[in-house]
């Protein structure tokens, strides 16, 4: 999970909390390597020099309390863990013995490790801001990055090959992923991974994740798949040009090149193979696309577009529900859900298997809408046709936290109040704009927050 150029938009992929295991190549994968070039010969990923982050060297933590609030962001609370750093570390050898890392390689790899409190801020920023998906689409899959992807598709031509017949999953799926996540191996974060995972599992609220993450950081380097130098990247933890955690490494990654390493940092047949796997564990339907820009007729009812709500493409095409450029859907029995992102003023999409697959990747919408429409650029294929509503401007997180305490008092909206816009609030939406006879397309835009205040 996804950090950062085009990684501070998102969150950071694969940090989803997958759980550790051993190496996951598979009989298909293993048939096919001795198409790619072995060992020296291998295709490495050509990456930026790059100086980790150590103390001092970096901006340094505030000294303040956390945003969120958390009696473990506190000031205090973050002082009296990090005086306990060194213990805490100390504390996780059982833990990493029980997974086969050696004394000898724990106390190689924890020695002289401090933590990096400039991440307290770091996990608890408030942005004021979030962009618009239009604004997140236009940084994302511009001409200068689909460019870039189709030179990386005609240079790796061998191993996307490969990697393709092995898993069944689109070649230019995975080449997005790889242009979104670090901009080709340009961009991914300055931060050890050891030392990162190491804080976050002694100090802050998180760290009974994090703990785990640390824990199989450890397991990458005792197995020797990585060096210390090696596993660099966003301040959660997450690194490589596809910008898995620790704990998705360990689960997905897999030896392509034969080489004896699975290094989905530098080897190219790794890193795509590794992101094939993970797509493929997680659902990913060869032969298939992820979905389909649609027009939504008017009065339709958007109580309807909700990811519980899956129908076939026929039945969409019965509620009115077409593709902008009148073609056929080429499979009607298929199964999608509709995802408005900008309501009933934007464009429309009917979300495939495949698109949930996206998903377990990053679990943030926009994403996977830029990684499939990306995807589709990368093959030749057009802009979307409809018009994003670009008057509309986006609230800031007072503004949200405001809607969600008007949804609240007016009975809409059930849970604490946090300036999120996730799923419950989206439905509390709904609920409002049907009771007042507008479009219930759940988009929190600034005409519905004055509707709110009026009432």
């Amino acid at each position: 999970m996804a950090a950062l150029g085009a990684l501070a938009l998102t969150v950071s992929a694969c940090a989803q909390g997958s759980s550790g295991g051993g190496p996951v190549m598979g009989a298909r994968a293993e048939a096919v390597t001795g198409s790619i070039p072995q060992s020296a010969s291998a295709p490495r990923v050509a990456t930026p020099q790059r100086r980790v982050a150590q103390a001092g060297s970096a901006k340094e933590w505030s000294g303040e309390d956390g945003g969120s609030g958390h009696p473990l962001m506190s000031a205090e609370a973050i002082r009296d863990a990090a005086a306990n750093f060194d213990r805490c570390v100390a504390g996780m050898w059982p833990d990493a013995a029980r997974r086969g890392v050696t004394q000898a390689n724990f106390q190689r790899f924890t020695q002289g490790l401090t933590p990096d409190l400039r991440i307290m801020d770091l996990m608890d920023s408030q942005p004021e801001f979030t962009k618009a998906v239009w604004d997140y689409l236009d940084v994302l899959v511009n001409d200068t990055r689909i460019a870039k992807g189709r030179e990386i598709l005609a240079r790796y031509k061998a191993q996307f090959d490969a990697v393709e017949r092995a898993y069944g999953v689109d070649r230019t799926i995975v080449a997005s992923i790889w242009g979104i996540e670090s901009n080709y191996s340009t961009l991914g974060g300055d931060r050890s991974v050891l030392r990162s995972t190491a804080t976050l599992a002694c100090v802050g609220r998180r760290q009974a994740y994090f703990r785990n993450e640390f824990l199989a950081a450890l397991d990458i380097l005792n197995r020797g798949d990585l060096t210390p130098d090696e596993m660099v990247g966003s301040w959660a933890g997450a690194f490589g040009p596809t910008q898995f955690m620790p704990t998705a490494f360990n689960r997905y990654a897999v030896d392509f090149d034969g080489d004896g390493r699975r290094d989905a940092v530098g080897s190219v047949a790794d890193l795509i193979a590794s992101t094939a796997n993970k797509l493929k564990q997680d659902g990913w339907q060869a032969g298939q696309t992820w979905g389909y820009e649609v027009a939504v007729p008017a009065g339709f009812n958007y109580m309807l577009a909700d990811r519980a709500k899956s129908y076939t493409l026929a039945q969409w095409e019965h509620l009115g529900v077409r593709r902008p450029d009148g073609r056929p859907f080429p499979r009607p029995g298929d199964k999608a859900f509709l995802l408005a992102p900008a309501g009933a003023e934007g464009p429309a999409f009917l979300m495939l298997g495949n698109f949930r697959a996206i998903l377990r990747y990053n679990p943030a919408e926009s994403y996977a809408l830029a990684i499939g429409h990306f995807a589709d650029r990368l093959r030749g294929g057009a802009p979307f046709m409809q018009a994003w509503p670009r008057q509309e401007r986006v609230l800031t997180r007072a503004e949200r936290l405001e809607l969600q305490q008007l949804l609240a008092r007016r009975g809409f909206y059930r849970g604490e109040p946090d300036g999120q816009l996730g799923g419950r609030t989206r439905e509390a939406l709904r609920s409002f704009q049907a009771s007042i006879g507008t479009p219930a397309d759940g988009f929190a835009s600034s005409d519905v927050l004055d509707r709110l205040r009026r009432r």
